[in-house]
């Protein structure tokens, strides 16, 4: 039970005041994540690259700060509420799973067929039931509004502004805890940490470019971005299933319209030699969104295609990989995984 009042006055995006309490939320459960630079890390990006450790929390990844502020809305705004249901591809799940059971709640968890095994079992160890559903994210989207209506049950979307109030404290942490960043290179699924950071840089007042980071082989956020309204595109990524994403949220795809200066998408293949580089420079294991991040950023960097970059920032933002999955990528076999 949280002692902490509620956010109630959440407008389009989080105040800083509203981050703030929102992080009195999440420390009650996790310490703040690091921020490290790492000189071989430098030297591949020829500049100051400051990473947001997100792979080191309980759930080994950035979304569980958003299902902390969720449930704790959750269980004071709707005491009736027994049971929740969400969909995910694994990390959104976990942290519904993880916050759930601390509220006292029976979380519903609706996944694709062919969903990280290893994901799978850590939403169930969290206490989730697992549903698979449907060939990609969007079926199993409209599998749980259907079983919410079936059953009476609370759906938890993928994108909430409670849920962008909770994540947004990893971009706290690090915009206060780092140099001032010239650019931050935020992966985009279905868009929480990406607005989490906007809501942060404006609320700070800073001046640093964030860029946003999809799959080339799931680049419905970035068709959407270009076409200004929310384009469907299948995703068929191999490798990052963080950013596999078929139908961009509208409301988050309002709120990058405004704050992000442009989409980056990279291959499977930098995806994969991003991890690699993490591995190997310093012995971090990513997954493929989480790796992301700094795939496009050393794509920008090999392409000058930086604004003023001499200080850059990203976020590993998700650290669970099936093994045979991250045994093919060190093997350098990316179609492998």
């Amino acid at each position: 039970m949280l002692d902490t009042p509620v956010l109630s006055s959440l407008g389009t995006l989080p105040t800083l005041a509203e981050i703030h309490q929102a992080a009195e939320l999440v420390y009650g459960f996790m310490p703040p994540t690091p921020q490290y630079r790492w000189p071989q890390i430098d030297q591949c990006a020829g500049a100051e690259v400051w990473i947001k450790h997100e792979n080191h929390n309980p759930v080994g990844a950035f979304k569980i700060r958003g299902g902390i502020v969720y449930m704790d809305w959750l269980r004071r705004e709707h005491p009736e509420v027994t049971t929740v249901i969400s969909a995910t591809r694994g990390n959104h799940g976990q942290s519904i799973a993880f916050a759930a059971a601390k509220a006292g709640l029976r979380a519903v968890i609706v996944v694709p067929h062919g969903n990280s095994v290893e994901k799978n079992r850590a939403m169930c160890c969290l206490g989730a039931e697992l549903i698979e559903f449907g060939a990609d994210f969007q079926a199993a989207v409209e599998h749980v509004k259907y079983l919410a209506a079936e059953n009476g049950w609370h759906r938890v979307p993928s994108y909430d502004i409670h849920l962008v109030a909770g994540v947004a404290t990893w971009a706290l942490e690090l915009f206060t805890s780092a140099p001032p960043l010239e650019v931050l290179y935020v992966p985009i699924g279905m868009g929480t940490g990406i607005a989490g950071a906007i809501a942060v840089r404006d609320a700070l007042g800073l001046a640093t470019e964030i860029v946003g980071v999809t799959s080339t082989l799931a680049p419905a956020s970035a068709l959407s971005f270009a076409a200004g309204h929310v384009v469907e595109y299948p995703s068929t990524t191999r490798i990052a299933d963080g950013v596999a994403c078929r139908t961009p949220d509208p409301a988050a795809l309002a709120v990058f319209l405004k704050g992000v200066s442009r989409i980056v998408e990279v291959t499977d293949e930098d995806i994969a030699e991003a991890m690699r580089l993490y591995f190997s420079h310093t012995h971090n294991v990513a997954e493929g969104a989480g790796a992301a991040g700094l795939a496009a950023l050393l794509k920008d960097r090999s392409t000058g295609n930086t604004i003023g970059g001499s200080r850059l920032g990203t976020v590993l933002c998700g650290g669970n990989v099936d093994s045979d999955v991250f045994a093919a990528v060190l093997r350098g076999d990316s179609s492998g995984a």
